[in-house]
């Protein structure tokens, strides 16, 4: 993972924790209907790991939002 996206990364783990936890779904249970880890999922929350677009689509479908949901980074 490029450290220039470190920040980026945090604010996109961020907004899967939130709408994970809008949905009411635990890590475990995200990364079930995503098909990874609860450990990667872990990772991808605390920008631990860099995290593929195929996974981000999917967790996306998981948690019924459009992509552009997790890129819209607050302040």
């Amino acid at each position: 993972m490029d450290i220039r996206c470190m920040e980026s990364y945090k604010k996109l783990g961020l907004n899967i924790a939130y709408y994970r936890k809008a949905n009411g779904l635990s890590q475990e249970k995200l990364a079930e209907l995503v098909g990874i880890s609860r450990t990667h999922m872990s990772r991808i929350e605390t920008a631990e790991c860099a995290v593929s677009l195929d996974v981000v689509f999917l967790i996306c479908s998981a948690l019924s939002i459009t992509p552009d949901k997790l890129f819209s980074f607050r302040d």
